[in-house]
Protein backbone atom coordinates (compact mmCIF):
# COMPACT_ATOMS: atom_id res chain seq x y z
CA UNK A 1 0.00 0.00 0.00
CA UNK A 2 1.09 3.76 -0.87
CA UNK A 3 2.46 5.49 2.09
CA UNK A 4 1.42 8.88 0.14
CA UNK A 5 3.99 9.77 -2.16
CA UNK A 6 4.65 6.90 -4.26
CA UNK A 7 8.09 6.28 -2.86
CA UNK A 8 7.76 2.88 -1.18
CA UNK A 9 6.91 1.47 -5.36
CA UNK A 10 9.89 3.43 -6.53
CA UNK A 11 12.56 0.25 -6.53
CA UNK A 12 9.51 -2.40 -7.13
CA UNK A 13 9.78 -0.99 -10.87
CA UNK A 14 12.02 -1.25 -13.52
CA UNK A 15 10.56 -0.50 -16.74
CA UNK A 16 8.00 2.45 -15.48
CA UNK A 17 7.49 4.87 -12.23
CA UNK A 18 4.94 4.75 -10.00
CA UNK A 19 3.95 8.27 -8.18
CA UNK A 20 1.01 10.22 -6.62
CA UNK A 21 1.17 13.73 -8.23
CA UNK A 22 -1.62 14.88 -6.33
CA UNK A 23 -4.21 14.18 -3.73
CA UNK A 24 -6.31 11.44 -5.10
CA UNK A 25 -3.94 10.84 -7.93
CA UNK A 26 -1.89 8.10 -9.39
CA UNK A 27 0.75 8.00 -12.14
CA UNK A 28 2.25 5.61 -13.83
CA UNK A 29 5.21 6.20 -16.56
CA UNK A 30 6.50 4.18 -18.99
CA UNK A 31 10.18 4.09 -18.75
CA UNK A 32 12.33 2.78 -21.36
CA UNK A 33 12.58 5.92 -23.54
CA UNK A 34 16.40 4.63 -24.95
CA UNK A 35 13.76 2.66 -27.13
CA UNK A 36 10.93 4.41 -27.36
CA UNK A 37 9.15 2.92 -24.72
CA UNK A 38 8.50 -0.85 -26.31
CA UNK A 39 6.56 -3.05 -24.83
CA UNK A 40 8.70 -6.31 -22.96
CA UNK A 41 7.11 -8.30 -20.76
CA UNK A 42 8.22 -6.90 -17.97
CA UNK A 43 7.13 -3.34 -18.77
CA UNK A 44 3.69 -5.08 -19.38
CA UNK A 45 3.38 -6.93 -15.89
CA UNK A 46 4.86 -4.13 -14.54
CA UNK A 47 2.57 -1.99 -15.49
CA UNK A 48 -0.40 -4.16 -14.69
CA UNK A 49 0.92 -4.29 -11.25
CA UNK A 50 0.91 -0.78 -10.50
CA UNK A 51 -3.03 -0.64 -11.68
CA UNK A 52 -3.49 -3.02 -9.19
CA UNK A 53 -1.72 -0.82 -6.71
CA UNK A 54 -3.30 2.09 -7.93
CA UNK A 55 -6.71 0.53 -7.40
CA UNK A 56 -5.67 -1.36 -4.25
CA UNK A 57 -5.30 2.27 -2.87
CA UNK A 58 -8.46 3.56 -1.69
CA UNK A 59 -6.92 7.77 -1.32
CA UNK A 60 -6.63 7.02 -5.22
CA UNK A 61 -9.73 8.09 -6.93
CA UNK A 62 -8.23 8.48 -10.75
CA UNK A 63 -4.85 6.96 -12.71
CA UNK A 64 -2.83 8.71 -15.53
CA UNK A 65 -1.07 7.05 -17.40
CA UNK A 66 1.99 8.67 -19.39
CA UNK A 67 5.48 7.93 -20.84
CA UNK A 68 8.87 8.89 -19.98
CA UNK A 69 10.90 10.73 -23.23
CA UNK A 70 10.18 11.64 -26.50
CA UNK A 71 7.64 8.82 -27.43
CA UNK A 72 4.91 7.32 -26.22
CA UNK A 73 5.32 3.82 -27.31
CA UNK A 74 6.45 2.21 -30.04
CA UNK A 75 4.42 -0.69 -29.73
CA UNK A 76 5.85 -4.53 -28.60
CA UNK A 77 9.29 -5.08 -28.53
CA UNK A 78 9.97 -7.88 -31.22
CA UNK A 79 13.65 -8.58 -29.41
CA UNK A 80 12.09 -9.30 -26.44
CA UNK A 81 12.64 -13.07 -25.45
CA UNK A 82 11.78 -13.40 -21.68
CA UNK A 83 9.95 -16.79 -20.75
CA UNK A 84 6.92 -16.37 -18.72
CA UNK A 85 8.31 -18.48 -15.78
CA UNK A 86 9.85 -15.44 -15.08
CA UNK A 87 6.54 -13.53 -14.29
CA UNK A 88 3.43 -14.35 -12.40
CA UNK A 89 0.71 -14.70 -14.87
CA UNK A 90 -2.91 -13.07 -14.64
CA UNK A 91 -5.35 -14.53 -16.63
CA UNK A 92 -7.03 -17.85 -16.53
CA UNK A 93 -4.95 -18.99 -19.42
CA UNK A 94 -2.09 -21.72 -19.85
CA UNK A 95 -0.30 -23.52 -22.52
CA UNK A 96 2.36 -21.15 -22.87
CA UNK A 97 5.19 -23.66 -23.56
CA UNK A 98 3.13 -25.40 -25.68
CA UNK A 99 3.99 -25.46 -29.37
CA UNK A 100 2.57 -24.08 -32.28
CA UNK A 101 -0.48 -22.15 -32.58
CA UNK A 102 -1.37 -23.30 -29.16
CA UNK A 103 1.24 -21.53 -26.96
CA UNK A 104 1.19 -18.51 -29.19
CA UNK A 105 -2.47 -17.67 -28.88
CA UNK A 106 -1.98 -18.44 -25.34
CA UNK A 107 0.91 -16.05 -24.61
CA UNK A 108 -1.35 -13.49 -26.41
CA UNK A 109 -4.17 -13.51 -24.84
CA UNK A 110 -2.42 -13.10 -21.10
CA UNK A 111 -0.02 -10.49 -22.30
CA UNK A 112 -2.26 -8.55 -25.39
CA UNK A 113 -5.76 -9.07 -25.47
CA UNK A 114 -6.21 -9.97 -21.49
CA UNK A 115 -4.45 -7.33 -20.29
CA UNK A 116 -6.20 -4.78 -22.50
CA UNK A 117 -9.71 -6.24 -21.64
CA UNK A 118 -8.45 -5.70 -17.84
CA UNK A 119 -7.18 -2.58 -17.97
CA UNK A 120 -10.93 -1.49 -19.69
CA UNK A 121 -12.30 -2.10 -16.62
CA UNK A 122 -10.66 -1.28 -13.78
CA UNK A 123 -13.19 0.35 -11.18
CA UNK A 124 -11.42 3.82 -11.16
CA UNK A 125 -11.13 6.35 -14.14
CA UNK A 126 -7.86 6.26 -16.34
CA UNK A 127 -6.20 8.77 -18.52
CA UNK A 128 -3.98 8.90 -21.09
CA UNK A 129 -1.43 11.30 -21.26
CA UNK A 130 0.10 10.91 -24.69
CA UNK A 131 3.15 12.30 -26.64
CA UNK A 132 4.93 11.56 -29.36
CA UNK A 133 4.58 8.59 -31.68
CA UNK A 134 1.73 5.99 -30.92
CA UNK A 135 2.34 2.27 -33.20
CA UNK A 136 0.52 -0.31 -33.13
CA UNK A 137 0.76 -1.85 -29.53
CA UNK A 138 1.29 1.42 -28.09
CA UNK A 139 -2.33 1.90 -29.30
CA UNK A 140 -3.41 -1.07 -26.70
CA UNK A 141 -2.16 1.14 -23.96
CA UNK A 142 -4.23 4.15 -25.19
CA UNK A 143 -7.87 2.41 -26.20
CA UNK A 144 -8.18 1.41 -22.49
CA UNK A 145 -8.01 3.97 -20.68
CA UNK A 146 -11.18 6.49 -20.17
CA UNK A 147 -9.93 9.44 -21.33
CA UNK A 148 -7.14 10.33 -23.89
CA UNK A 149 -5.15 14.02 -23.41
CA UNK A 150 -2.50 14.43 -25.97
CA UNK A 151 0.13 16.73 -27.06
CA UNK A 152 0.02 18.23 -30.42
CA UNK A 153 3.00 16.70 -31.61
CA UNK A 154 1.08 13.03 -31.03
CA UNK A 155 0.32 10.77 -33.79
CA UNK A 156 -1.39 7.01 -33.96
CA UNK A 157 -0.48 4.07 -36.16
CA UNK A 158 -0.91 0.60 -36.59
CA UNK A 159 0.65 -0.27 -39.59
CA UNK A 160 1.03 -4.08 -38.76
CA UNK A 161 -0.88 -5.09 -41.65
CA UNK A 162 1.94 -5.30 -43.60
CA UNK A 163 2.75 -8.18 -41.23
CA UNK A 164 0.57 -10.12 -43.03
CA UNK A 165 -2.18 -9.72 -39.94
CA UNK A 166 -5.27 -7.32 -39.65
CA UNK A 167 -4.04 -5.09 -36.53
CA UNK A 168 -3.14 -4.85 -32.85
CA UNK A 169 -4.30 -7.38 -30.88
CA UNK A 170 -6.69 -5.11 -29.01
CA UNK A 171 -8.57 -4.70 -32.25
CA UNK A 172 -10.76 -1.35 -30.92
CA UNK A 173 -10.48 0.30 -34.05
CA UNK A 174 -13.52 0.38 -35.45
CA UNK A 175 -15.03 1.64 -32.12
CA UNK A 176 -12.18 4.14 -31.62
CA UNK A 177 -12.16 5.54 -35.10
CA UNK A 178 -15.25 4.30 -37.31
CA UNK A 179 -15.39 1.73 -39.73
CA UNK A 180 -13.71 3.56 -42.37
CA UNK A 181 -11.36 5.48 -40.93
CA UNK A 182 -10.21 2.61 -39.46
CA UNK A 183 -9.69 0.95 -43.01
CA UNK A 184 -7.87 3.59 -43.84
CA UNK A 185 -5.58 3.84 -40.94
CA UNK A 186 -5.05 -0.11 -41.38
CA UNK A 187 -4.94 -0.39 -45.40
CA UNK A 188 -2.46 2.43 -45.58
CA UNK A 189 -0.69 2.35 -42.41
CA UNK A 190 -0.48 6.27 -42.10
CA UNK A 191 -0.30 8.22 -39.14
CA UNK A 192 -3.54 10.04 -37.49
CA UNK A 193 -2.24 13.27 -35.68
CA UNK A 194 -3.54 14.30 -32.43
CA UNK A 195 -6.22 17.18 -34.03
CA UNK A 196 -7.70 14.41 -36.38
CA UNK A 197 -8.02 11.93 -33.44
CA UNK A 198 -9.91 14.30 -31.13
CA UNK A 199 -12.44 15.68 -34.21
CA UNK A 200 -13.27 12.01 -34.29
CA UNK A 201 -13.32 11.21 -30.73
CA UNK A 202 -11.17 9.15 -29.86
CA UNK A 203 -9.07 11.79 -27.87
CA UNK A 204 -10.32 14.43 -25.61
CA UNK A 205 -7.91 16.99 -25.42
CA UNK A 206 -5.29 18.21 -27.46
CA UNK A 207 -2.25 20.43 -25.80
CA UNK A 208 0.76 22.15 -26.32
CA UNK A 209 3.69 19.63 -25.61
CA UNK A 210 5.04 21.49 -22.86
CA UNK A 211 1.73 21.67 -20.72
CA UNK A 212 1.04 17.87 -21.31
CA UNK A 213 1.53 16.81 -17.81
CA UNK A 214 0.32 19.86 -16.31
CA UNK A 215 -3.42 19.73 -18.12
CA UNK A 216 -3.59 16.31 -17.84
CA UNK A 217 -2.79 16.33 -13.54
CA UNK A 218 -5.52 19.52 -13.44
CA UNK A 219 -8.31 16.99 -15.19
CA UNK A 220 -7.31 14.05 -13.24
CA UNK A 221 -7.87 16.23 -9.70
CA UNK A 222 -11.40 17.64 -11.15
CA UNK A 223 -12.50 14.02 -11.50
CA UNK A 224 -11.00 13.21 -8.14
CA UNK A 225 -12.88 15.92 -6.90
CA UNK A 226 -15.88 13.49 -7.44
CA UNK A 227 -17.55 10.47 -5.13
CA UNK A 228 -15.37 7.65 -5.77
CA UNK A 229 -18.59 5.26 -5.80
CA UNK A 230 -20.06 7.79 -9.07
CA UNK A 231 -16.84 7.59 -10.80
CA UNK A 232 -17.54 3.76 -10.58
CA UNK A 233 -21.07 3.37 -11.34
CA UNK A 234 -21.06 5.94 -14.70
CA UNK A 235 -17.47 4.21 -15.93
CA UNK A 236 -19.45 0.97 -15.23
CA UNK A 237 -22.75 2.16 -17.28
CA UNK A 238 -20.93 3.77 -20.16
CA UNK A 239 -18.91 0.64 -20.73
CA UNK A 240 -21.89 -1.72 -20.24
CA UNK A 241 -23.28 0.65 -23.32
CA UNK A 242 -19.98 -0.02 -25.60
CA UNK A 243 -20.63 -3.91 -24.81
CA UNK A 244 -24.23 -4.21 -25.97
CA UNK A 245 -23.54 -2.78 -29.40
CA UNK A 246 -21.21 -6.06 -29.65
CA UNK A 247 -17.63 -4.78 -28.62
CA UNK A 248 -16.36 -8.32 -26.44
CA UNK A 249 -17.56 -10.06 -29.13
CA UNK A 250 -15.97 -8.03 -32.37
CA UNK A 251 -12.67 -7.90 -30.56
CA UNK A 252 -12.84 -11.97 -29.51
CA UNK A 253 -13.43 -12.59 -33.53
CA UNK A 254 -10.38 -9.91 -34.62
CA UNK A 255 -7.94 -11.80 -31.86
CA UNK A 256 -9.30 -14.86 -34.04
CA UNK A 257 -8.52 -13.69 -37.74
CA UNK A 258 -4.75 -12.22 -36.24
CA UNK A 259 -4.54 -16.16 -35.49
CA UNK A 260 -5.17 -17.09 -38.73
CA UNK A 261 -3.21 -14.33 -40.25
CA UNK A 262 0.17 -15.98 -38.35
CA UNK A 263 -0.64 -19.45 -39.34
CA UNK A 264 -0.64 -18.17 -42.59
CA UNK A 265 2.48 -16.51 -42.15
CA UNK A 266 4.27 -19.50 -40.58
CA UNK A 267 2.87 -21.58 -43.65
CA UNK A 268 4.23 -19.19 -46.02
CA UNK A 269 7.30 -17.43 -44.46
CA UNK A 270 8.22 -19.80 -41.71
CA UNK A 271 7.46 -17.10 -38.86
CA UNK A 272 4.57 -15.73 -37.80
CA UNK A 273 4.71 -12.00 -39.65
CA UNK A 274 5.80 -11.50 -43.21
CA UNK A 275 9.12 -10.77 -42.88
CA UNK A 276 8.69 -7.98 -45.77
CA UNK A 277 6.74 -5.79 -43.72
CA UNK A 278 9.21 -4.59 -41.37
CA UNK A 279 11.08 -3.13 -44.42
CA UNK A 280 7.91 -1.48 -45.88
CA UNK A 281 7.29 -0.07 -42.64
CA UNK A 282 10.58 1.89 -42.31
CA UNK A 283 10.46 3.04 -45.72
CA UNK A 284 7.11 4.14 -45.18
CA UNK A 285 8.41 6.01 -41.73
CA UNK A 286 11.06 7.57 -43.65
CA UNK A 287 8.73 9.18 -46.77
CA UNK A 288 6.42 10.41 -43.94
Amino acid sequence: MSDGTGSDQASRYQAITYELPAPGVARIMLDRPEVANAQDKRMLYELNDAFDVAVADDEVKVIILGANGKHFSSGHDLRDRTGFDDFDTVGPVGGFSQPGAHGMMAREEEIYLGFCQRWRVLPKPTIAQVNGKVIAGGLMLVWPCDLVVASDDATFSDPVVAFGVNGVEYFAHAFELGARRAKELLFTGEAMGAEEARAIGMVNRVVPRDQLESETLALAERIASRPAMGLKLAKMSVNSSVDAMGFPVALQAAFGHQHVGHAHNQWVHGMVVDPSGAETIRNDARQA
